[in-house]
């Protein structure tokens, strides 16, 4: 197996890991206040996978977790509690966490900007001595 094949195999593995972790969110979101059986039973399989602690299985939540890079308690945490949320809440949460994001991503170019700026002045002044 060559090069390129490792990095198709670990894409697709990432891919199918990234697709069952949006499954789940789904289905525990979608089916949180399910009345039928088979929409409850879809919540519980989705609930079930995502407290589970076996890893013996190659895309059990674990598992998944570590091939993604995510901590599988703050995961848990997002995923559980967005479940419990109204469609509303949802999407509050949802965009609160993306404005976040594009805050932090914004301000980092900002203050490395300012770190750098900040280290010249004692460069020229050190260098004039």
């Amino acid at each position: 197996m060559n090069a390129a094949d490792n990095y198709t195999s670990e894409t697709n593995q990432k891919d199918l890991a990234a697709g069952v972790l949006k499954q789940a969110a789904q289905d525990l979101r979608r089916f949180h206040g399910a009345t039928s059986k088979i929409e409850q039973e879809l919540y519980f399989d989705a609930y079930s996978w995502v407290t589970s602690d076996d890893c013996y299985w190659p895309f059990s939540f674990l598992n998944v977790c570590q091939l993604l890079h995510l901590a599988p308690d703050a995961m848990r945490g997002e995923l559980l509690g967005d479940a419990a949320l109204s469609l509303l809440g949802y999407w509050t949460r949802r965009c609160g966490r993306i404005a976040r994001r594009f805050q932090t991503f914004l301000s980092n170019p900002f203050t490395s900007e300012h770190s750098e700026n900040a280290a010249e002045p004692a460069t020229l002044t050190h260098s004039l001595n």
